[in-house]
């Protein structure tokens, strides 16, 4: 009988008053981070029905945008967090082995604070005078075998409970691989942000300026060029003091693009009359502002997130294309050159980041066969109507790599429509799917706690809903448009 080694989740936002997985006090838009929100209690429920047959503990593997850390504050993403864990690691019921975080956008600084805090730990290691190698922006793909790369911050909270005081979160950036026994599987975990153009407007920008600069193809450079623009309006811009309070209204007018290229018209209307370029005037510096953040808002606005009627949309679909194609493909290359291991001839490819889960086997250049491609959804509600294709999934592995995911819910008038869902990614033939038999064994969607998860979800998202509009209408009552998109420098 096949043993679950890993669970996947991601995009769970822990902190942000949206999420399914945030406490909300009764009958009340404000966040209550001292308890577990109802989803979060039946989610561990439906991890501990899974697991509670098991010899050997899993690996969990949290592929980014766990912690809120663009639209939430540091400590009630960290008390969000610390609820989650106490369910998952109480003392002697931990249901994990392991805990392997790949941040994502949201809490892309959790991975800048950590290689930030390692490379200050490497260079005290060197004697003055001595050659120091540049910082590194990435981990290695196969870090299971490499001394542990800390997450400091979610180690440090994890750490304050005294079981749990030896225990790490350790960091995978921005690619987690893992090999079967024989060589011949791999499965990558990937949050998934770099299949959109947006998160690549740096490169893309020092395209356009410098059109003979080779576009980043490895990982390491993908990630050197666009760390600085993640970090700031992905990751942290949301906590700089007041201006944070303002930002969500950013997010909201990203939702719209006339709105948003207002605003960011007014910001270089705004700068050009803060800041003076030598040999030019106003006029000069804003447009060639408005030029620069034009590309930003068509960017934007090929965002995945923006399309609620297809799966992926067509700039995803391309990015991931490339993704998959050349910096990944590069980075299983050279790895498995420079620590002789075979070239796995099957490859599973699993991320989040678009809050669409599917499964699916898809046809890339570069592979062997069908790569089977898992997206693992998301926790947080965008819209103030539902979007039938947001929902939220884990994905499973066995010690053979044999994949399945479990499809928890979707937005729905109709919560049971489907219900919850065990379900693989098909293509490529081969062998019947052990995992998937013995999941489908587990879960019982005729009782709880898998019978109850959609109404509850569904619930969920309703009341996320309705504080969402409620929130909007109330900022557009309290601010007209033109003080909302009338930014003033200090």
């Amino acid at each position: 009988m096949p043993e679950i080694r890993y669970v996947s989740l991601s995009d769970m936002h822990l902190g942000e008053e949206d999420s399914l997985l945030t406490n909300l006090r009764t009958e009340s838009t404000e966040v209550d981070p001292y308890h577990p929100s109802p989803v979060m209690v039946r989610l561990v429920e439906c991890i501990k029905t899974l697991l509670k047959d098991q010899a050997t503990k899993p690996t969990l593997v949290l592929n980014g945008d766990i912690l809120e850390m663009a639209l939430a504050t540091d400590n009630v993403a960290a008390m969000v967090f610390e609820r989650f864990i106490e369910r998952v690691m109480p003392e002697g019921g931990q249901l994990f082995d392991k805990i392997v975080y790949i941040p994502g956008n949201h809490d892309h600084h959790l991975w800048e604070s950590a290689r930030e805090t390692q490379y200050i730990n490497y260079i005290s290691t060197i004697p003055p005078g001595n050659k120091l190698d540049i910082p590194w922006h990435t981990t290695n793909l196969f870090v299971d075998k490499d001394p542990p790369v800390p997450l400091y911050f979610p180690t440090r909270l994890i750490q304050r409970y005294p079981h749990l005081k030896k225990s790490i979160v350790a960091a995978a950036y921005p690619n987690y691989g893992v090999l079967g026994s024989d060589g011949k599987r791999c499965v990558v975990f990937s949050h998934g942000h770099f299949i959109e153009s947006i998160y690549l407007l740096m490169s893309k920008l020092m395209g356009m300026i410098f059109p003979k600069q080779q576009v980043p193809e490895h990982v390491w450079n993908v990630e050197a060029f666009n760390y600085a623009w993640i970090d700031f309006f992905w990751s942290t811009l949301g906590r700089s003091g007041d201006v944070g309070n303002d930002v969500e209204i950013i997010y909201e007018k990203m939702q719209d693009k006339k709105a948003f290229k207002n605003l960011l018209h007014d910001l270089a209307g705004s700068l050009a009359k803060k800041y003076n370029l030598p040999g030019l005037g106003d006029n000069m510096e804003a447009a060639l502002l408005n030029a620069f953040f034009d590309v930003a808002v068509e960017a934007v606005f090929a965002m995945e997130r923006t399309k609620g009627a297809r799966l992926l949309s067509e700039d995803a679909e391309k990015g991931l294309k490339w993704y998959m194609n050349v910096p990944l493909r590069h980075q299983l290359d050279n790895e498995c050159g420079e620590k002789v291991l075979p070239v796995p001839q099957q490859v599973t490819f699993v991320f989040g980041h678009t809050h669409k889960p599917f499964q699916e086997g898809r046809d890339f250049d570069k592979y062997t066969g069908k790569v089977r491609v898992y997206n693992t959804g998301g926790w947080v509600v965008e819209t103030v109507d539902p979007e039938p294709m947001h929902g939220g999934a884990m994905v499973l592995a066995d010690e053979e790599l044999n994949i399945v995911s479990i499809r928890l819910y979707n937005e729905s008038l109709d919560a049971q429509a489907t219900g919850v869902q065990v379900v693989e990614a098909t293509g490529g033939g081969g062998a019947p799917n052990p995992l998937l038999a013995h999941v489908r064994g587990l879960v019982d969607s005729s009782a709880d706690p898998w019978k109850g998860f959609p109404d509850a979800a569904s619930e969920a998202v309703r009341i996320r809903a309705e504080n969402l509009r409620a929130r909007i209408n109330a900022k557009a009552a309290v601010r007209s448009d033109a003080e909302r998109t009338n930014i003033v420098l200090p």
